[in-house]
């Protein structure tokens, strides 16, 4: 089996590298650049499956690509957050409005971002949209190219201990932000792999758990495919954002759907997707 991973997925980065990993599905690890990208390689057939936030999978259906969701892991309130200059007149998200923001756009920094501004009467088109993509957006953000940034580990756990940022809101606040781990449904997994997928992701995430500082070194070190931390993530480091979440992984249930179904319909309220779309619940797949 080929597995996709790419920097940002910190369960199937570590899975890539832990002792028997998938040893009975004989796996394959790609190395690909982000989360972004999950849908297309999986189109062309370069990996079997993959895992990113709760928004690359829905703008996969959204081209009619018929997604089957493996496996969901529990929520992530403390991986993601908008933040501002410490100087900044802002002070809340009520006042965004008009401003540049930083952010991964397409990944879950959008859903973060709209049910943010959703919830002071704002939407995603009463702010700029910055995208940001490899460059560093800290950077950006206190040399005042934008007003502000969505950040996510192990940027956000850095920029935590600063005391020229701000944060005004943090994930948990606004959205679950699990990580979803999901195919095609061209790709043909049997049942049989599916659940033999989401055995593996579960035993990983217990041990991952139990030890995080062997995370957290093997983090560190980077991995042998070149998805290691660009930004040069110590040890210690490392080990605050391995305690810091949840790396308990569940199978796809109507839960999940139901999360995933009410972002798809705030990402359309929000004029970030142009038509509706009724997402396959568990039952509904094969």
């Amino acid at each position: 089996m080929k597995i996709g991973v790419h920097p940002n997925n910190l369960h199937l980065r570590l899975a890539r590298l832990w002792p028997g990993a998938f040893v009975d599905l004989q796996p394959i690890f790609v190395s690909y650049a982000e989360g972004r990208d999950t849908a297309v390689l999986l189109e062309r057939g370069e990996f079997d499956l993959g895992g990113t936030g709760s928004t690359p999978p829905i703008e996969a259906d959204m081209r009619g690509l018929a997604v089957e969701y493996i496996a969901a892991s529990a929520p992530r309130p403390a991986n993601g957050a908008i933040f501002v200059r410490s100087d900044s007149p802002i002070c809340s998200v009520a006042e965004l409005k008009d401003r540049r923001i930083s952010l991964i756009d397409g990944s879950f920094h959008t859903y973060l971002l709209a049910r943010s501004l959703e919830g002071e009467g704002m939407s995603l088109p009463d702010v700029e949209r910055v995208e940001s993509g490899a460059r560093d957006s800290l950077a950006d953000l206190l040399e005042g190219r934008v007003d502000a940034w969505v950040a996510m580990s192990p940027r956000l756990e850095k920029a935590l201990e600063r005391d020229d940022v701000r944060l005004i809101v943090r994930c948990g606040a606004a959205i679950p932000n699990r990580s979803l781990f999901w195919t095609l449904e061209r790709n043909g997994l049997s049942a049989a792999e599916i659940r033999a997928v989401v055995s593996e992701l579960s035993r990983i995430g217990n041990e991952i758990a139990a030890d995080p500082r062997t995370a957290a070194r093997l983090l560190a070190s980077g991995d042998r495919g070149g998805s290691g931390d660009r930004g040069g993530t110590d040890i210690d480091a490392w080990e605050k954002v391995v305690r810091s979440r949840d790396f308990t992984v569940f199978p796809i249930d109507d839960e999940i759907i139901a999360e995933q179904q009410e972002e798809a319909d705030t990402l359309l309220r929000h004029g970030h997707f142009a038509k509706p779309i009724v997402l396959k619940r568990p039952e509904m797949t094969k």
